[in-house]
């Protein structure tokens, strides 16, 4: 990997923190910028020690508040294809990634920003966070896969009325929308977003990784093949170790020492 200059890496003790670090641009996302987080996420891939991840932005303000728009300004059609499926690219791999992911959301998560909260896994936000789809009164659409996951999450009429709109919905609104879990002091983000990860990262790894799995491939699935696909998975499971361990355990009452085989 590449040394970072906008993605900061910190670790504790199971958990990764992955940070994008532009204050001064309160985060916006460049090309640049997308490309390390794909690098960062692809270096804690395969990294056993880690278990799960936290996405968060750096400074007070905002989480991610968009895409660089001077950036965005140079793009003509085919510039903008690729623009587009490159940030498409990463988010379907945070959403595909196979330890758990959560969007620690502290201030605002506009355009871009939204998207990246929109792909990971879970999402936190504190009580100043702010979500939402601009770019209509930018002349264009969400390209990261606003349009796609928004509605999956939020609902179609809601989700409509969003990316048409370009409104922002507040933390409290968000909650009741079901896009962020919870909401909490802004000063208590990040240790909320630990405790909640941990709560995850404690289960079965292959269990979890299964899990995830079988949520997200049956977004792409009929159903008959989306109930096949978990009956797989959970056969699949039935065959480790970690599962002799966790019900052994439970038989036992006593905490389960899961070996990820």
């Amino acid at each position: 990997m590449s040394d970072l200059q906008h993605i900061d890496l910190s670790w504790e003790g199971e958990l990764a923190i992955v940070t994008v670090n532009r204050p001064d641009k309160m985060n916006a996302l460049n090309a640049e910028v997308i490309g390390e987080l794909g690098e960062a996420l692809d270096s804690l891939r395969g990294d056993d020690a880690v278990q799960g991840l936290i996405i968060t932005g750096a400074g007070e303000k905002a989480f991610v508040a968009g895409a660089d728009i001077g950036e965005l300004a140079k793009m003509d059609a085919v510039s903008g294809v690729k623009v587009s499926r490159r940030g498409q690219g990463v988010f379907r791999s945070i959403e595909r990634y196979p330890k758990p992911v959560l969007a620690a959301v502290g201030g605002y998560a506009l355009g871009g920003g939204c998207e990246l909260a929109l792909s990971c896994h879970l999402r936190m936000a504190s009580e100043n966070a702010r979500f939402g789809l601009p770019e209509v009164g930018l002349g264009i659409i969400p390209g990261y896969g606003g349009t796609v996951r928004l509605a999956r999450l939020v609902g179609l009429g809601k989700a409509v009325e969003m990316t048409l709109t370009g409104d922002m919905v507040d933390a409290s609104a968000a909650r009741e929308l079901g896009l962020v879990s919870r909401v909490v002091p802004r000063e208590e983000l990040m240790d909320e977003s630990k405790a909640l990860l941990r709560r995850v990262t404690k289960n079965g790894p292959l269990a979890i990784r299964s899990a995830l799995e079988s949520v997200y491939r049956a977004m792409d699935l009929p159903l008959a093949e989306a109930m096949g696909v978990e009956s797989t998975l959970f056969g699949v499971l039935a065959s480790t170790e970690d599962m002799r361990e966790g019900m052994t355990a439970f038989l036992e009452k006593r905490k389960p020492d899961f070996k990820a085989r």
